[in-house]
C-alpha cells in the first residue's frame, strides 16, 4: 500500500509544518502531488497505527467498490438487491483497476463515488454539484465534469460544483498557504513528478504514444491529438446526452470519464476504475457477451505480463502494443463507437421516427429533424 503511505506522509507534513512537497516515501520514493486540500483530509491518517490503517483502508475500499456497484445500477435505473450487490462486488474485485487501487491503497473508489453519486442524484437536488467540487479538489481530473455540465447547460450545477471547487483550494490556502502557492504555481505544472508517462502502468493516451514512438517525452505528439480528443469526447458526451437522456444521462458521464483518463497526461491503470460503471451500462443496454468481452479485458493484465523492467516499455515489438496499452485502446474504441451509433441515429430517426436499436437510442421526441441532429462544439 505504498500510496496510502504517502497519504500518511502528507497528513504528517500538514501537522509537523513541514514541506508538503519536498518528501518522498517508500523504496520508490514517491513524493505528494495531489493539491493541499488532499493533505488536510489526509491527517487523521496519522492517528492511526501503519498496520490499523491499512486494514481500515482495505475494508474501506471493498466497502466503497460495494457503493460503487450500487451507484451503477442506479446509473442504468435499477436497484440491487443485497445478494446481488454482494455478488458482483466479489467479481469487481477481480477487475485489475480495482484489484491495483486495494494493493496500493488509493482513493480512486472514493473519487468515483463522489462523482457518480452526485451527478446520478435527481436533477434539482439540494446542493448538486457539491461533492463533484470536492472530488475535483482532492485530484482535479474530475473538474472535467464541470465543463461538461456547463456545455450540457445546467449552469446551476456547474455553478455550485465550481464554487465547491474554489471552497477546496480556498481551505488549502487557510491550512498551508506556502504549499498553496508551491502546488498551483509549480507543482501542478510539473507532470514528471507523478511518474514517467512512458511506462505501461500509464494507461493515457500519453502513455500510448511515447511506448509506439519510443519516446519518453511525445511533447507535441501528444499534447495536439490529446487538445483534440478532449474537445471530441466533450462533443460526444453533450450529443449522447441530448439522444438518451429520456433513459438518464449513462453515456454522457461515461464518455466525460473515459475522456478524462485518456487526455490526462497520467492515468495510471487503478485510476480506470470507471470500468465497473462502464460494465454495468454494457450489460443493461448491450446484453452480456459485450459486457462479458469487456471485463476481459480488464481482469487479463496484459500489460503486466510484458517485459517492462527499466526502459524496456520503450523498445516493445509492434505486436505487443496493443497489450501494453489495453485501456487506451478501449476509450477510443468507445469514443468511435459512440460516433458511428450517433451518426446512424441522427440519419435513421428524422426518417422512420421510432427509435434505433443500438447502445445510445432513446425514444423520438416531438421537435423537428434539425434540431435532433443538431450539436455543439467545444473546447477544453
Amino acid at each position: 500500500m505504498a500510496d496510502l503511505l504517502v497519504y500518511r506522509a502528507e497528513g504528517e507534513a500538514v501537522v509537523h509544518g513541514s514541506d508538503l512537497y519536498g518528501f518522498t516515501v517508500t523504496e520508490w520514493r514517491l513524493p505528494a502531488t495531489y493539491p493541499p486540500f488532499a493533505a488536510v483530509l489526509f491527517v487523521p491518517t496519522t492517528w492511526i497505527p501503519v498496520p490499523a490503517l491499512k486494514a481500515a483502508f482495505l475494508a474501506g475500499n471493498a466497502l466503497l467498490l460495494a457503493c460503487l456497484v450500487a451507484l451503477s445500477a442506479r446509473l442504468v435505473g435499477r436497484t440491487a438487491p443485497l445478494p446481488t450487490l454482494c455478488t458482483a462486488t466479489a467479481l469487481a474485485l477481480w477487475l485489475e483497476p480495482v484489484f491495483q487501487t486495494l494493493i496500493f491503497g488509493q482513493i480512486n473508489l472514493a473519487i468515483a463515488c463522489l462523482v457518480l453519486w452526485d451527478l446520478t442524484r435527481p436533477p434539482g437536488a439540494r446542493a448538486k454539484g457539491l461533492a463533484l467540487g470536492i472530488a475535483a479538489g482532492v485530484k482535479l481530473t474530475p473538474a472535467i465534469f464541470i465543463a461538461y455540465l456547463l456545455l450540457t447547460a445546467r449552469r446551476k450545477e456547474a455553478g455550485v460544483a465550481t464554487a465547491s471547487f474554489a471552497g477546496t483550494a480556498l481551505l488549502g490556502a487557510l491550512f498551508l498557504p506556502a504549499a498553496t502557492v508551491d502546488f498551483w504555481t509549480r507543482r501542478l505544472f510539473e507532470t514528471g513528478r507523478v511518474g514517467k508517462a512512458w511506462i505501461v502502468d500509464n494507461q493515457s493516451l500519453q502513455g500510448l504514444i511515447a511506448r509506439v514512438t519510443g519516446t519518453e517525452a511525445p511533447g507535441l505528439a501528444w499534447a495536439l491529438p490529446a487538445a483534440v480528443l478532449a474537445a471530441t469526447g466533450l462533443w460526444l458526451a453533450i450529443r449522447a446526452h441530448r439522444a438518451h437522456r429520456a433513459d438518464g444521462d449513462r453515456w454522457g458521464i461515461l464518455l466525460t470519464a473515459f475522456t478524462a483518463l485518456l487526455i490526462s497526461p497520467i492515468s495510471w491503470s487503478h485510476h480506470w476504475v470507471w470500468c465497473v460503471p462502464l460494465l454495468a451500462v454494457l450489460l443493461a443496454e448491450t446484453g452480456t457477451a459485450l459486457a462479458l468481452t469487456v471485463a476481459a479485458l480488464f481482469t487479463a493484465r496484459t500489460m503486466w505480463l510484458l517485459p517492462h523492467e527499466g526502459d524496456r516499455d520503450l523498445h516493445l515489438p509492434w505486436w505487443q502494443q496493443p497489450c501494453a496499452a489495453p485501456y487506451p485502446l478501449l476509450g477510443l474504441a468507445l469514443l468511435a463507437g459512440t460516433a458511428v451509433a450517433l451518426r446512424r441515429q441522427s440519419r435513421a430517426l428524422p426518417e422512420t421516427q421510432p427509435s434505433v436499436p443500438s447502445t445510445l437510442s432513446a425514444p423520438p421526441e416531438p421537435s423537428v429533424p434539425s434540431a435532433r441532429s443538431s450539436s455543439a462544439s467545444t473546447i477544453r
